[in-house]
């Protein structure tokens, strides 16, 4: 904390000023450095690539000078730009009559699965938008009532629901494939009057109970959030921590402030263009409501080449071929849906600007605060270097803000498991086929085991394939992880404080706001206006001008038809066709070029205006971090302290589980197929399976914190919970099954069972190739009696 000023203070103050300077230079040097750097990198290699693809290009021209075609290519190139042309009209024409013809229908979820409404929250006693579908397995398809279901929440972020269902290879089709009930969170265009985010989680949360209500004999369903759904299914789960499935967090923007410099630049537009009072505005200009084109908008500005150009010259190319694939796309990305005002302002001031949830200052309403340390289900997050929305660093620093570190994880008997993936897009991670038949696939198959982690942080790796198409199947390790390595992800967290400044001023503009011209501007708005707005927004009036509402497009179809008819493509040889896409390419890259000087601009005056010494002096009483208890203190909590008094008490099943933890922690790394054995052993056979999942999850817990506190303790006082040797050697073959053939094993798990052969005062260990289950045999003859 700076000193307050007085003239004693004056010589201290102006030489934090002078080093606060000097490092905000720094900072904008090391900002131009990087990206001058990406910019000769990439520009300088697609500028190289296009001098090259000039001589075959001109060495074109010339040949077809030489044997006197050039003319005829022109005339047959002029025939197949128009006639493509003609076909790209009728393609966007259809585009836009799909975008009538769906929100006339109320903009319903771009599923390609049947389904049925379970659950509607528009009749709950605080009404939300929100509907729970049940999908319907297409034939062929079967699903087990007693297999654990899915709830999938897609996010509501602009856009209507769909994306995690609208192929089939998807999340809903590989969670179905392997024959699972699958559930789906929707909801409609407009939120309900008075609609809260507080309002939308107790919704979620009943559909989870009546998930469960429907499922009685299966586990406790998977949640998997996408997006905005990420960070919503960590909310509902922090509000109920009943809720102790497993959640699925995919490309969830949760620590906002965080990112690389030079590379994130979505994350200052909180900064440079004023807070919260733009969506403030929004929303009063809007009738109380927010449109959520406006969110689209800001996606689509991050990629302007893509968004504006490049979709549509990849359809010009071939119109007929690319048809299907643009239109379902597009059908989802325009399907704008809105929020109230409360909603959009919780979003940005607890999320976005505030970035109180991954700090643990969130609260969903008043009195209500939102922990994340009270989540009790297993987290998998999965993020991608390749996504300029929700970079790993946002979507995992949440981790390292919530826990002192991972020693904390285990005490807690918390699960997190992390997987980033090397290139995917933001989009890719629910939509993309190959992720869906890798990642999701292996993320599903996954779920049966996860329960039996020890406690703890891992990376979940995909480490090789076996086998191709729908028969592949690929081996799957956690390696055991510290916060350290997660802080690794990110360059440097110390920008992080210039955001403190726009959280703050950020709060005084909405109060600014809130008492000046928002009086005037919502008395001003009538219903009428608000409409009005709407419709005459740019992004949907592009869209609509090329449907049949305009007069102009009707003679496009019966044209397009009779060009489908007589279409004749050009020689592929055609000089002409190797200009245009040269011509394109030059066109992607100058707007490329022009993105990223914006966003060098960007970074720069973010951090020209935000680094100054009186901006680091206004964000001081937001540039806090969490405040963790020491490791000393984590062991003198109450709860800890009971565990630990248990050390010497316990059976065979307190016996085994924590000898299963002694290995893990020797090994640091767990293949799947370990995993497996130790799920089935815990969860099928006796006494492990009649503890049942809650007690069975206390369990590795509490034997958790007594190997993380007394580790050697822990393996001296295996005798006391083993008493005759008969159980002593039960509880040993059991242990060695799972750890599975000794030539998979490392030297640490050898040690360890041979210390627990000599503690049990059992015989050295025999190092058998392989060690059957020694529980099947009793748990099949019980089943029996």
């Amino acid at each position: 904390m700076s000193p307050t000023f007085s003239p004693e203070n004056e010589p201290r103050r102006l030489a934090e000023d002078a080093a606060t300077v000097a490092e905000q230079m720094q900072d904008l040097g090391t900002v131009f450095s990087l990206h001058m750097q990406k910019f000769a990198q990439e520009h300088g290699e697609r500028t190289r690539k296009a001098w090259l693809d000039m001589q075959p290009l001109f060495g074109g021209f010339s040949d077809a000078a030489k044997q006197g075609r050039i003319l005829d290519d022109a005339k047959e190139y002029i025939r197949d730009a128009s006639e493509r042309t003609v076909l790209t009209l009728d393609v966007l024409r259809e585009r836009g009559n799909a975008d009538v013809a769906h929100q006339a229908a109320g903009t319903p979820p771009v599923l390609i699965y049947d389904y049925e409404i379970v659950m509607d929250a528009h009749d709950f006693e605080r009404p939300a938008n929100y509907m729970l579908l049940k999908i319907k397995p297409a034939e062929g398809v079967e699903v087990f009532d007693w297999k654990r279901p899915y709830m999938i929440i897609d996010p509501r972020a602009g856009h209507g629901a769909g994306i995690g269902g609208f192929k089939a290879d998807s999340q809903v089709g590989v969670a179905l494939h392997n024959g699972h009930p699958v559930y789906f969170v929707a909801f409609r265009p407009m939120p309900e009057p008075g609609q809260t985010m507080a309002d939308v989680m107790r919704a979620e949360a009943e559909f989870v109970a009546e998930i469960r209500r429907r499922h009685p004999d299966a586990p406790k369903p998977i949640i998997v959030g996408n997006c905005q759904g990420g960070w919503a299914t960590l909310v509902l789960a922090a509000a109920n921590p009943d809720i102790s499935g497993p959640l699925v967090i995919n490309g969830a923007p949760v620590a906002t402030w965080s990112g690389r410099r030079g590379e994130n630049p979505m994350r200052y537009n909180g900064g440079l263009l004023g807070g919260i009072v733009p969506a403030l505005l929004a929303a009063d200009l809007g009738g109380g409501v927010f449109d959520g084109v406006n969110l689209v908008s800001n996606f689509e500005q991050l990629n302007p080449s893509r968004n504006f150009f490049g979709k549509y010259y990849d359809l010009f190319v071939d119109p007929t071929k690319g048809r299907e694939r643009f239109l379902e796309f597009e059908k989802w990305w325009g399907g704008y849906h809105f929020m109230n005002e409360a909603e959009i302002r919780w979003i940005v001031e607890q999320i976005f600007i505030g970035n109180k949830l991954s700090r643990g200052e969130a609260r969903i309403e008043h009195g209500r605060n939102l922990d994340l340390k009270a989540i009790r289900s297993p987290i998998i997050v999965f993020a991608s270097y390749g996504d300029n929305i929700t970079p790993p660093q946002q979507a995992l620093n949440w981790i390292v803000d919530t826990y002192a570190d991972e020693h904390e994880i285990k005490i807690r008997g918390q699960r997190i498991i992390y997987m980033i993936h090397d290139s995917v897009g933001h989009l890719g991670i629910f939509v993309s086929s190959s992720i869906a038949k890798k990642e999701h696939t292996e993320v599903t198959s996954t779920m049966k085991t996860i329960e039996a982690l020890s406690p703890g942080l891992y990376e979940m790796h995909i480490d090789k394939q076996i086998g191709d198409g729908v028969d592949a199947e690929f081996q799957v390790s956690f390696t055991e992880r510290k916060l350290t390595d997660l802080e690794r992800i990110d360059d440097n967290r110390d920008e992080e404080r210039d955001f403190a400044a726009v959280a703050r001023l950020s709060e005084l503009g909405a109060e600014l706001y809130d008492l000046t011209l928002r009086p005037l501007i919502q008395a001003s708005v009538t219903e009428k206006s608000a409409e009005i707005l709407r419709k005459t927004n740019s992004s949907r009036v592009q869209r609509q001008i090329f449907s049949d509402q305009n007069p102009l497009m009707k003679p496009v179809a019966e044209l397009a038809q009779k060009t489908a008819q007589q279409r004749k493509k050009a020689d592929p040889a055609n000089p002409f066709l190797a200009l245009e896409k040269f011509w394109a390419a030059s066109v992607e890259q100058s707007m490329d070029m022009i993105r990223d000087m914006r966003d060098a601009a960007y970074e720069a005056t973010f951090f020209g205006i935000y680094g100054s010494p009186m901006m680091k002096r206004i964000g001081e009483p937001q540039a806090f971090q969490r405040v963790h208890r020491t490791a000393k203190e984590l062991r003198f909590l109450p709860e800890v302290q009971a565990i630990l008094l248990g050390v010497e008490r316990g059976g065979f099943e307190e016996a085994v589980i924590r000898m299963l933890i002694l290995l893990a922690e020797s090994r640091h790394e767990v293949r799947r197929d370990r995993l497996e054995r130790s799920s089935h052993v815990l969860s099928s056979n006796e006494p492990f399976a009649s503890l049942g999942p809650e007690r069975r999850a206390a369990l590795i817990r509490e034997q958790a914190v007594i190997v993380e506190f007394e580790h050697d303790r822990a393996i001296d006082t295996l005798p006391l919970l083993l008493k005759t040797r008969e159980e002593r050697e039960k509880a040993i073959k059991v242990t060695e099954f799972i750890a599975g053939s000794v030539e998979e094993m490392e030297p640490h798990t050898i040690q360890s069972l041979q210390r627990f052969h000599a503690a049990l005062g059992l015989s050295g260990l025999a190092l058998p190739k392989a060690t059957p289950d020694p529980l099947t045999e009793a748990t099949a003859k019980r089943a029996l009696a």
